[in-house]
């Protein structure tokens, strides 16, 4: 029986501008199905900005239906207020997200670029280009707001398609069992029978 296809939408949250990308999952093939960006900032009301943001994904996910949910991890800046406003963001994006029953994956920009580049340190516009080899489309988005949430998307497909490192530990033998077992074995033997010990 033929799998699913997966849809993942990853956000790339911001009060002032965020991004949107979803990408579709068939099989080991991955395709871009829409990017693009909203502009909260063009708001004054803060809270009608994070409305707008919790609509704005909402529609998305009755639109699109995906199955997966990825969202870009608030880097530490020096600016508290900053921090704030870019975390509420974060924040009514996952609620959307909630709302509608999809489960929430957080990755931090380090790890996206990473995934997707090999080079955790690596710039925008690295991303774009390398999305665009990956996903091949050619339209260069005016903000990388939006390729960064596609990044963080295809950041999700190949976190999950990672096989768990649990699976791949190897058990514990039983030689190491045994040596462990010798020591508290000898041990007890010398707490048990002093008058065996012979002291030079």
């Amino acid at each position: 029986m033929q799998k699913r296809a997966k849809i993942i939408l990853g956000i790339d949250p911001g009060t002032v501008v965020m991004g949107y990308g979803l990408v579709k999952i068939e099989g080991r093939h991955a395709t871009l199905l829409d990017l693009g960006v909203l502009k909260p900032g063009k708001i004054k009301d803060n809270y009608k900005r994070l409305q707008l943001i919790f609509n704005t994904v909402s529609g998305l996910i009755t639109q699109f239906a995906p199955t997966d949910f990825a969202i870009e991890a608030p880097f530490f800046g020096k600016n508290v207020q900053s921090m704030l406003k870019l975390g509420r963001a974060q924040g009514v994006a996952i609620a959307a997200a909630m709302r509608h029953g999809l489960e929430v994956t957080e990755y931090s920009p380090k790890k996206v670029k990473q995934a997707v580049t090999g080079n955790g340190n690596a710039g925008k516009e690295q991303v774009m280009k390398m999305l665009q080899t990956i996903l091949q489309f050619k339209d260069s988005p005016k903000y990388y707001d939006a390729t960064d949430a596609v990044a963080v998307a295809l950041c999700h497909f190949y976190q999950q398609s990672k096989p768990t490192l649990e699976s791949s530990k190897a058990p514990a033998t039983k030689s190491s069992k045994k040596k462990k077992g010798k020591k508290t074995d000898w041990a007890d033997f010398i707490q048990k029978n002093p008058q065996r010990l012979v002291k030079k």
